[in-house]
């Protein structure tokens, strides 16, 4: 599913009446199928026929990854660190090409849309088998989003893009290979979200809904020949800490112009180093093949030695994932019945004012110059220029301030009430709050320092304290153990319904206080109204107006509080073919894994 997810480090579909979208890359009319290349598996009775250069099969495809996955389902997955394998693993009905934004067939051979806008029938290709040899059928679709997505037992980031007014899509068989779904309302990226949502297979992971165990199936301690996949590789083999080792899925339903079955790569390696600086000069010994964040302190050596002719280093613009700060305004409690977060800091975090004030106190600039080396720029926008169509450049701000924070935390009662230099609020408690970042992200790191001297110049005290990103997101997640938080989001799409999760107040991802039964504020329930109306119009003015509103709402009341978006620099070894870079998606050179392959 395209959502924003956590990053360790760093299109809408129109719709005509009527109108069917058939065969390859969004055209209509049926494929013309080539014979299969004899280096292949026979293809399938109808593969797709990628429209890429033919290249040559074959060698190994090394990634250094910043951590290990947390999980390999891709229904529950929610960080980048388990997306970027799930991604090789699963597809959905229909793809997107993350460089032109355009929709095309997958695992659907064509799919159509009635007069009324809402009634959707989707036909599977023939002769779709799973990595174990199984057939993919239309039963393997229903079981997914039926009693997987849409089940309340089973807690997933899926469902939120997939529900309009809290209602779910209806989905039902109609043959082997044909499903029926019909939608509340209009929902106008229809062939790119419930297109997206990964298939899994009904006859392996039945038994897990049915014994409430989903979503610790497909775990990463499950053996690699039970992980069952439909994606170009399936997993062979995973060690903590180490590596995952994909191979060849040789059931993969793709073939290039020339019959010959993709991908071409035999393997891909995510290799583990925990350190950027590792990473980064493991890329420039050559022992991995892509570094896809070339972090801004490092491009122009990057530059330099590209220069040479070592690699190509790829300048793609400003970067579309968001670094941001949020604190926990989660008014629950554990099961031990202890407060998430003590009253009194719930009581400032809960406070515009107080949000704001933190806003105007941060150096951005700053930030720009001594974390990404001048090479970015101040951001305080859930969107940023890089999202061409949708971005909003009329978002009020918080400038660095001083006095104006202090203004607006004095109008809530927070001073310096002692003359000791640091703030109290009305009770006389101190205003100190601890602050986590994931470690080994040096940009993150450097960040978190700066912000911690800004408040420290504004009276409030900030304890540090960097933790592992996977139990960062745990705690962000799971146990809502943290009371302010410095980390990202990214996207794998640039339409505003990407964003449900975190917009949506019941949302998985509505970081600051996540799955919430009703909103918990008025500008929140607003938020929820505007997010429902752009999903129900095929009128991009009506939307983007919708979603403007949005963009103005989340800067005014700032429960994320954005600090500075990065400019975005790639890398990759001289002899890959098929690049199609874009900012668009957070794996911005090897998005398109299945068509890149090795030159020599």
């Amino acid at each position: 599913m395209k959502q924003f997810t956590r990053r360790s480090f760093i299109g809408t579909t129109a719709l005509a009446g009527g109108a069917a979208l058939l065969g390859g890359c969004g055209g209509s009319g049926k494929q013309q199928v080539p014979a299969a290349a004899a280096n292949s598996q026979p293809p399938i009775e109808e593969p797709y026929v990628n429209p890429c250069e033919p290249g040559v099969r074959g060698g190994r495809f090394v990634i250094a990854s910043f951590s290990d996955p947390k999980t390999f389902n891709p229904i529950t997955a929610n960080e980048t660190s388990s997306n970027d394998i799930i991604d090789m693993m699963f597809v959905g009905l229909i793809a997107k090409n993350q460089a032109t934004q355009e929709v095309y067939p997958s695992l659907a051979a064509e799919w159509s849309v009635a007069d009324d806008q809402k009634t959707w029938t989707i036909r599977l290709r023939k002769g779709l088998k799973w990595s174990d040899g199984k057939p993919i059928t239309a039963d393997d679709v229903v079981f997914t989003v039926k009693d997987i997505v849409y089940n309340k037992d089973i807690i997933n980031v899926t469902a939120d893009p997939l529900r309009i007014d809290g209602k779910d899509f209806e989905i039902s068989k109609v043959d082997d290979l044909t499903v029926k779904v019909v939608t509340p309302d209009i929902y106008a990226p229809f062939a790119e979200f419930f297109g997206d949502v990964r298939i899994l297979p009904k006859h392996i992971l039945e038994p897990a809904v049915k014994e409430k165990r989903f979503e610790s199936a497909y775990s990463v301690s499950t053996p690699p020949d039970q992980l069952v996949c439909s994606g170009p590789y399936r997993l062979k083999q995973f060690k903590t800490s180490e590596f995952c080792l994909l191979e060849r899925n040789p059931y993969y339903f793709a073939v290039d112009k020339k019959g010959q079955q993709l991908p071409y790569f035999d393997t891909v390696v995510h290799s583990v180093v925990p350190d950027q600086n590792a990473i980064s000069l493991r890329f420039l010994k050559g022992d991995c093949d892509v570094q896809e964040f070339v972090r801004p302190e490092e491009a122009m050596r990057f530059k330099a030695e590209a220069a040479s002719g070592k690699f190509k280093f790829v300048e793609l613009g400003v970067a579309s994932q968001m670094d941001l700060i949020s604190f926990n305004q989660n008014p629950g409690a554990n099961k031990s019945g202890k407060p998430y977060i003590p009253p009194h800091k719930l009581k400032w975090f809960r406070n515009t004012k107080f949000r704001q004030a933190i806003s105007h106190a941060i150096d951005r600039d700053s930030i720009v110059t001594s974390s990404l080396n001048g090479l970015g720029k101040p951001n305080y926008g859930f969107w940023n220029e890089s999202n061409t169509k949708w971005f909003n450049p009329n978002i009020p701000t918080q400038p660095y301030d001083l006095n104006k924070a202090r203004q607006l935390l004095a109008e809530i009662g927070i001073k310096d009430r002692n003359g000791d230099g640091f703030l109290e609020d009305e009770d006389g408690n101190p205003v100190e709050f601890e602050m986590n970042t994931n470690a080994g992200n040096s940009r993150r790191e450097k960040g978190s320092v700066l912000v911690q001297e800004d408040l420290k110049r504004l009276g409030i005290k900030v304890n540090y304290r960097p933790l592992d990103f996977n139990t960062l997101v745990s705690r962000l997640d799971a146990t809502y153990d943290y009371e302010c938080i410095f980390l990202g989001l990214a996207s794998t799409s640039p339409e505003p319904t990407s964003s449900l999760n975190v917009l949506r107040s019941n949302g998985f991802t509505h970081q600051w206080y996540p799955r919430q039964e009703t909103p918990s504020t008025p500008w929140e329930a607003r938020i929820d109204e505007l997010m429902n109306k752009q999903l129900k119009t095929l009128d991009f003015a009506a939307r983007k107006k919708y979603v403007d509103e949005v963009q103005v709402i989340m800067s005014e009341q700032v429960p994320m509080i954005y600090t500075a978006c990065m400019f975005a620099y790639s890398a990759i070894r001289n002899d890959v073919a098929n690049l199609q870079p874009t900012v668009q998606h957070n794996n911005r050179l090897f998005w398109n894994i299945a068509e890149l392959y090795f030159k020599k």
